[in-house]
C-alpha cells in the first residue's frame, strides 16, 4: 500500500499556490482548496482509513480564510501531538512581484479590499509568519517560470515512478477520419508517394516490409524522414524541461493505412532505441482492413 502523504499548501497571495495545487492534481493528489483548518485533522483521519483509495492529499489553506486561517497553528499543534504527519509547503515571492501580479490579474488582494495592494502584503507576512515558520518546504517564487516551480514540486512530492522521463504516444491517423483532439503536435504526410495506388500494396498497411520499402526509396522520403528527426529530436528535451508528462505526436495521412503508419513506426522506433518510454496507436488500420467473412 503507497505511503499515506498530507501536504498542506499556504503562503503569500499571488505566489504560485494555484500552480502549486495543479501541479500536485497532475502527481496524483487529492485536492482541496480553502479547506477550514479544523477540519484537517477529520478530514486527514477519513482519507487515511480509505484503504488506500485517497493516499495522496493535497489541502490549500491560507489567508482567504480569514478568522479561521487564525486557528491553522493551534491545529497543526493539535495534529503533532496526535501523531498526524503532514507536511506544510509555504510559497512566497518579494513585495515587489507580488504587487505586479496583482496588477497584471486586477484581483483584489484579500487584506486589502479598499485599500492599497501593499499594505495587505505587509499584513499578511505578519499573520502568516508563524506558519512560516513550521513550513516543511519554502519555495520562493520569486523570478521562477511556472514550468520551474512545477519542476520543483515533482522533485518533490512526485513517487519514484513519477519521477520517469516523460512519456510519449506516436499516434498515426487518416485526415478523412478527423484529426486526434489531444495531440500536441501533427506532421501531415499526405505529399508522400502514396501505396494505394500500387495495386499489390493497396490492402496491405505502412508495417508490412513490402510498403515501407515502396515509401522508403523515394528521396522525399528519405530527406523528410531525416528533417523530422532533427526536429523532433530539438523539440523533446524543451517539452521535458518544461515540465510536461506526456506527450502525443501524430501523423496523418489520407486514410491512416500506409505513409502515416509507416513513419509513425519508423519514429517510434528511433524514440524508443533514444531510451525515452514510448507507445504508439495506429488509430484508423481497423477502417481500411477488409470487413472478415460471415460465418453461419
Amino acid at each position: 500500500m503507497e505511503e499515506f502523504r498530507l501536504v498542506i499548501i499556504t503562503g503569500m497571495s499571488g505566489a504560485g499556490k494555484t500552480q502549486a495545487v495543479r501541479a500536485l492534481e497532475d502527481l496524483g493528489y487529492f485536492c482541496v482548496d480553502n479547506l477550514p483548518p479544523a477540519l484537517i485533522p477529520k478530514f486527514a483521519e477519513l482519507c487515511s482509513q480509505s484503504a488506500g483509495k485517497v493516499s495522496r492529499i493535497a489541502l490549500v489553506v491560507d489567508i482567504r480564510g480569514r478568522e479561521f486561517f487564525d486557528t491553522l497553528a493551534q491545529v497543526l499543534e493539535e495534529m503533532e501531538k496526535q501523531g498526524q504527519v503532514y507536511e506544510v509547503l509555504f510559497l512566497e515571492a518579494s513585495d515587489e512581484v507580488l504587487i505586479r501580479r496583482y496588477k497584471e490579474s486586477r484581483r483584489r488582494h484579500p487584506l486589502a479590499a479598499q485599500g492599497r495592494v501593499s499594505d495587505g502584503i505587509v499584513r499578511e507576512r505578519a499573520r502568516l509568519e508563524p506558519i512560516r515558520g513550521r513550513a516543511t518546504h519554502v519555495i520562493d517564487t520569486t523570478g521562477m517560470a511556472t514550468a520551474k516551480l512545477r519542476e520543483k514540486l515533482t522533485g518533490l512530492f512526485a513517487t519514484g515512478a513519477q519521477m520517469q522521463r516523460m512519456s510519449i504516444t506516436v499516434v498515426s491517423f487518416g485526415f478523412k477520419h478527423g484529426l486526434p483532439l489531444d495531440a500536441d503536435m501533427v506532421f501531415d504526410v499526405r505529399f508522400l508517394p502514396n501505396p494505394f495506388y500500387v495495386e499489390t500494396l493497396r490492402r496491405k498497411s505502412g508495417v508490412t516490409p513490402e510498403v515501407g520499402e515502396y515509401i522508403a526509396k523515394w528521396p522525399v522520403s528519405q530527406q523528410f524522414q531525416e528533417r523530422l528527426w532533427s526536429f523532433v529530436d530539438y523539440l523533446i528535451p524543451h517539452y521535458v524541461d518544461e515540465g510536461k508528462s506526456h506527450l502525443i505526436i501524430a501523423i496523418g495521412c489520407t486514410g491512416g493505412m500506409h505513409r502515416s503508419v509507416y513513419i509513425a513506426q519508423k519514429l517510434y522506433e528511433r524514440l524508443r532505441n533514444h531510451g525515452y518510454k514510448i507507445t504508439i496507436e495506429h488509430r484508423d488500420i481497423r477502417h481500411n482492413l477488409p470487413e472478415p467473412e460471415m460465418k453461419c
